[in-house]
């Protein structure tokens, strides 16, 4: 996926004109057409297939986000549009009386007992969807006529290049997510302009994975701390995310978890966090920057840990936790805390408008392509596409394929400068990125 954001929030209301709801779509797409209309009672939603014996439920603010900024997104409405109306339209969702949507409990006596330990309200997600929706075309027919002036574009543009692949597993466990218009999101209206980016790689099933893609980034963004210490913010976002799903596991029988790193860019600072073994690497000047030690069982604090608590380490293929997963530190693994500790660790690193680009990924690649080797892959593809940018995270997958990699590979490459000023080795300050290139392409598999 190629992500660039407008620079001038008088380009929405082009995107807005014909498009009711703010969602494009083909002449004759009956389906796009249908689905920019209020939902009435009784009309069908598009919502995730539930897992059997479970229904459909949302719980708490964070996941009304993640629906709410799917539907534009999903139509080709620009980032920074649809984190703006996905906003508008959740805040006055939260402000109405959502008790009717109110999960009615399955056993009067369990579901009392059970209320008083919930971390969050459970809602019926049909009925808030459809409520949801409706509130969404209101605001993007009152946009049509005039965008406020409260909505504001990013300060900058950026330029991600993203691929996934499930390689030869049979499931794609991995999540990832891009958020280059993260102050409009969720209405932050402070001067420092955000972007975030995630990645997230699930074992054991998918839910924790797609859990936290939806929820680490909502947790940190109502941090009070995240003004002063954003790397805080991020290492108790990851916490609360873990509680929450671990909750939620207990509750529904889940037995998945993820490993995560994300990257949070707070004007001229980079903030990372991380659990497990998905990393994260700078590249300045063509030196990779190293910002992270993963979290492994092999490493002697955390082996420590682990046995301090009673647990142990054993070797069988590869260092394990009880003889069990490979990473000591995730969100969800229920049947394995505290052991396998929910605790993130977070840096932070000044920017000098030097740096080339971030390269985030799972284990499937950094298992198999070493962090020395990554600077002079990128560098290749430049040359051979004369400073474009577009495919470089499919090309670093396909090396982490081609070496060796059965596992699911996730790669996502922000850059920090003009990948066309890193073939030249210029010095190019970070906000002169390209302002031509506003259209998305998506090359990762569709998420099940």
């Amino acid at each position: 996926m190629w992500a660039a954001c407008p620079r001038r929030p008088s380009r929405w209301s082009a995107s807005l004109h014909l498009k009711r709801k703010g969602l494009s779509h083909r002449p004759g797409d009956r389906q796009g057409a249908a689905e920019a209309r209020p939902r009435p009672p009784g009309a069908p939603l598009r919502l995730r297939r539930a897992r059997r014996g479970q229904g459909r439920e949302v719980g708490g603010a964070g996941q009304s986000s993640e629906l709410g900024a799917e539907p534009p997104s999903g139509r080709n409405a620009p980032p920074p549009l649809a984190s703006c109306l996905a906003h508008e339209a959740v805040s006055k969702l939260l402000q109405a009386d959502l008790s009717e949507f109110r999960k009615k409990p399955r056993q009067e006596e369990d579901d009392d007992a059970e209320e008083e330990k919930a971390p969050v309200t459970l809602l019926d997600a049909e009925g808030l969807v459809r409520t949801f929706f409706n509130q969404l075309w209101e605001v993007c027919s009152r946009w049509q006529k005039q965008v406020p002036s409260t909505a504001q574009a990013p300060q900058r543009q950026w330029l991600v290049s993203i691929h996934a692949i499930r390689n030869t597993r049979r499931k794609m466990e991995d999540r990832h997510v891009c958020l280059s218009a993260f102050n409009q999101l969720f209405g932050l209206s402070d001067p420092v302009d955000r972007a975030y980016f995630a990645v997230f790689d699930g074992h054991g099933g998918v839910d924790a994975a797609r859990y936290a893609a939806a929820h680490v980034h909502a947790h940190a963004a109502r941090r009070p701390e995240l003004p002063t210490d954003p790397a805080g913010a991020l290492r108790e976002a990851f916490r609360r995310t873990d509680e929450m799903f671990l909750w939620k596991a207990k509750r529904e029988r889940l037995q998945s978890g993820t490993t995560g790193v994300c990257a949070l860019i707070a004007g001229k600072t980079l903030h990372v966090a991380w659990l497990g073994d998905s990393q994260v690497i700078l590249v300045q000047q063509g030196q990779v920057v190293k910002l992270m030690e993963p979290h492994r069982p092999e490493r002697q604090d955390e082996r420590e840990r682990i046995e301090a608590l009673g647990g142990f380490v054993s070797h069988m293929d590869c260092w394990r936790v009880n003889g069990t997963l490979a990473v000591s530190r995730a969100i969800g693994d229920v049947f394995q805390k505290p052991y396998v500790s929910g605790e993130a660790d977070a840096a932070s690193q000044e920017l000098t408008g030097s740096e080339d680009y971030l390269l985030l990924a799972c284990d499937g690649f950094f298992d198999v392509v070493p962090h020395h080797e990554v600077a002079g892959l990128v560098q290749s593809h430049l040359v051979r596409q004369q400073g474009s940018g577009l495919h470089v995270a499919e090309e670093l997958v396909a090396a982490a394929r081609e070496r060796g990699s059965h596992d699911n590979i996730t790669v996502m490459v922000v850059f920090l400068r003009d990948p066309r000023a890193l073939l030249e080795g210029g010095a190019q300050g970070a906000g002169d990125l390209p302002s031509g290139l506003s259209e998305p392409e998506t090359n990762t598999p569709p998420r099940s």
